[in-house]
């Protein structure tokens, strides 16, 4: 579209530059644009095949099939509700669940140290059979009857503190893992609510940017035809260009920002809030830890 009007305004100055109603630094700006848009359109041309070509990369294409991109003009609006993504991302999220297993691996180090730190005795025996031979396959055979068998036990008697002080630095290891994993709680549920907030204001913020966008591309139109008819400046024609093409630019940021943030909250609460469903069956999915007698949440665990 750009590029188009650039090269009808570039032929139009040429014209009109030629019967001396445009002076030449008007003709000139003109022409710079037109080039700056064949920049352009190049290096847009450029981009897409590259975004393409890591697009078939992730999604595993190798046919040579079209993918042609969509923008689009609606997207679903919805109030998730605070508390309810809370809860789910609780219950689903896996970042919860590996928060209590490394709770767990504390726990069960402290476990062991107390363990290995109380009476503790070796038991061992010796046997050994004598023969030669100039043959190595040969001394294995018709032992000669020289034979050996000892049998003893070690007891540690004093271990110098050693075991306390093992025991010691595992109760210390799971202090900092309690305070991590109660500073990361709070951080992952900042991080929830963050989400939800900001994705129950970006439907409005997409509404608002596609306003500004078709109001800019409809002045632009406007600013066109003004200078064709020679009520405009060149000037006016430039920012009227340069404001519909930043809209048009906010205007794809976000809706980029919404399908992130939507998905982005589908993916760390395993629920479609659009439908008001679970994505898939958490109970296939999910990998279900169990600890000793007792089978509560794992989010019991990091309270």
């Amino acid at each position: 579209y750009n590029y188009a009007n650039a090269d009808t305004l570039f032929s139009y100055a040429k014209g009109r530059y030629e019967i001396g109603t445009i002076t030449e630094n008007e003709m000139l700006q003109l022409e710079i644009n037109y080039l700056s848009e064949q920049t352009n359109r190049l290096n847009a041309r450029i981009e897409m095949d590259d975004r393409i070509q890591n697009l078939r990369s992730f999604l595993g294409i190798t046919e040579n099939v079209e993918i042609v991109a969509e923008v689009s003009k609606a997207v679903p609006k919805f109030i998730v509700p605070v508390d309810d993504a809370l809860q789910l991302a609780r219950q689903n999220s896996p970042d919860m669940e590996l928060l209590a297993l490394q709770k767990l691996q504390s726990e069960s180090a402290v476990a062991y140290a107390k363990a290995s730190r109380g009476f503790k005795a070796d038991l061992y025996m010796q046997f050994g059979l004598s023969q030669t031979d100039r043959s190595f396959a040969n001394v294995y055979r018709n032992p000669l009857n020289q034979q050996l068998v000892s049998l003893g036990i070690r007891i540690p008697i004093l271990d110098w503190g050693v075991g306390r002080g093992r025991v010691e630095v595992a109760k210390s290891n799971l202090e900092k893992v309690k305070i991590d994993i109660a500073q990361a709680r709070t951080d992952f549920e900042a991080n929830v609510i963050k989400l939800v907030k900001q994705f129950n204001l970006q439907a409005d913020k997409v509404g608002i940017a596609q306003k500004t966008s078709v109001r800019a591309a409809r002045r632009n139109d406007v600013a066109y035809r003004l200078y064709l008819l020679g009520k405009s400046t060149v000037l006016d024609l430039n920012a009227a260009i340069a404001e519909k093409d930043r809209s048009q630019r906010d205007y794809i940021r976000e809706l980029q920002n919404y399908w992130s943030l939507y998905y982005g909250l589908r993916s760390i609460t395993g629920w479609d809030f659009e439908k008001n469903s679970p994505i898939l069956n958490v109970s296939v999915q999910k990998i279900e830890y169990r600890c000793q007698k007792t089978e509560d949440n794992f989010y019991s665990l990091i309270k």
